[in-house]
């Protein structure tokens, strides 16, 4: 199997990998000229995207497994005792065209094979990014993004766009409208960070990924229809959006009733140079329309089932994030993510946590010698932690029984959930990348009674 992995990375191979890209998708880049594997697949690339037409593609395989840890019970969605491995494989190409000034239309077709450890349960700081909580043992295609962008210039001046697979390279107005509309990923747009947002070269945690207390909308496979609307200028920016949510507890089917069933989002950034060192701080507000219950109605009723709303009924739940990063020094990063919900309703659709607070640091090959400038495209590491905590009607939920999407023990002796993962991801060759991680879970689904675990894993990925 790892053999098959290794030779469709090497297959798709092309061009350089650019590893610290914008955290929204891939980050990918075109090498320089003479500087791709394949330079004839990089010529044509470049002279189809001069022509109007965008192509990219990726692969990555992430195996990860943990030993035999302590568990004196489980319940539905425990993450299992036993020793386990499992891997999850993706593959996408990315296929854009330009309409007319500043408009282009985005397809991404994608196939995706394997499971997250316990069938993706047990850990609300769930340890692969990759991921979904549906899983498959035969490769299985979708179409995750499809959608139409139209950026409007607002200035004269321009600026370098830094690497991102879902846009046509080249310089941009500084100052911008961009209107996106269709199917895409919230994090495409929302909740940015350069050091730990993109689970294909950085941290793979969810907790890493995004903001984890912060039900982002979307469904069982990460995405979602919606409607964008960013304004930025290099200083500030603002990003608006709503969102359909999913029609049961972590759907794939999304709401038909999107006046009824619906999640806004408004986030207000901030951007500032330190001398030559970059730094934002984004906050973020989030409103959640869903059929879910309440905690407190779940335990008064059928503890053990996962109840929705009657037919046109919907609880709302409030949410926040602050978002910063900072580089530090030459080489190095440093970033800070606070999330919060106000705990009262089920936690929908990304994963189970009412309040968390998440750091870490990124270093760049530069300062061991192996960085962009010697490789074309460098190693990267990073070490980060995560601490998640639920509100008192949820750990009253859990306590008595009940589970979740994604927690749920049959009972719990509570303690905050910590992770610690740290990485290291290797530049091969050109457009390849291999990467180790290591994890530590304790308390696993916030019980003080199982764990800890320790998870390893292997990521190889490729792109063009």
């Amino acid at each position: 199997m790892l053999r098959a992995v290794l030779l469709i990375l090497l297959l798709l191979t092309s061009p350089a990998l650019a590893q610290r890209g914008s955290g929204r998708g891939a980050g990918l880049a075109l090498g320089e000229p003479g500087e791709a594997l394949f330079p004839s697949l990089d010529e044509a690339l470049r002279r189809g995207e001069a022509a109007g037409w965008l192509l990219h593609g990726q692969a990555t395989f992430v195996e990860q497994g943990h030993p035999a840890f302590a568990s004196p019970y489980r319940g539905e969605s425990s993450l299992q005792p036993k020793a386990m491995q499992r891997n999850t494989f993706s593959a996408d190409l990315i296929l854009g065209r330009r309409l007319w000034q500043g408009a282009e239309v985005i397809v991404n077709p994608e196939v995706i094979r394997g499971f997250g450890l316990s069938g993706t349960r047990g850990v609300a700081a769930f340890p692969n990014g990759e991921a979904f909580r549906i899983g498959s043992e035969t490769p299985a295609g979708f179409v995750p993004r499809a959608f139409v962008r139209q950026t409007i210039g607002l200035s004269v001046d321009t600026v370098a766009q830094e690497s991102d697979p879902l846009r046509f390279a080249g310089p941009i107005a500084r100052e911008r409208l961009t209107i996106t509309l269709g199917k895409f990923s919230i994090f495409d747009i929302f909740d940015d960070n350069r050091y730990a947002h993109d689970p294909r070269s950085q941290f793979l945690n969810w907790a890493f990924v995004s903001a984890g207390a912060f039900d982002w909308a979307n469904d069982a496979k990460g995405f979602t229809n919606g409607l964008a609307l960013e304004w930025e200028d290099g200083r500030w920016g603002l990003r608006a959006g709503g969102f359909q949510v999913a029609r049961r507890l972590n759907s794939l089917a999304l709401d038909p009733q999107p006046m009824q069933g619906h999640q806004g989002v408004l986030q207000l950034d901030r951007f500032w140079h330190i001398g030559d060192r970059d730094g934002a701080v984004r906050l973020v507000g989030g409103l959640s329309r869903t059929r879910s219950s309440t905690w407190n109605d779940l335990v008064g009723g059928d503890i053990g089932a996962t109840l929705v709303q009657p037919q046109g009924r919907y609880a709302e739940k409030r949410m926040a994030a602050l978002n910063a990063e900072q580089e530090l020094a030459p080489g190095i990063g440093g970033f800070v993510r606070l999330s919060w919900n106000d705990g009262r309703s089920q936690n929908w659709m990304y994963t189970e946590m009412d309040r968390a607070a998440s750091a870490g640091l990124a270093f760049d090959g530069s300062l061991w010698g192996r960085g962009a400038e010697a490789l074309h495209s460098g190693d990267t590491a990073g070490i980060a932690a995560n601490i998640g905590t639920l509100s008192a009607p949820h750990r009253r939920f859990l306590a008595a029984g009940g589970f979740g999407f994604i927690t749920g023990d049959g009972q719990l002796r509570y303690r905050p959930e910590l992770v610690m993962e740290a990485y290291y991801d290797r530049h091969i060759s050109y457009g390849l990348h291999a990467a180790l991680d290591a994890q530590i879970i304790a308390n696993p689904a916030y019980n003080a009674d199982r764990g800890p675990v320790a998870v390893l894993g292997l990521r190889l990925r490729s792109a063009f």
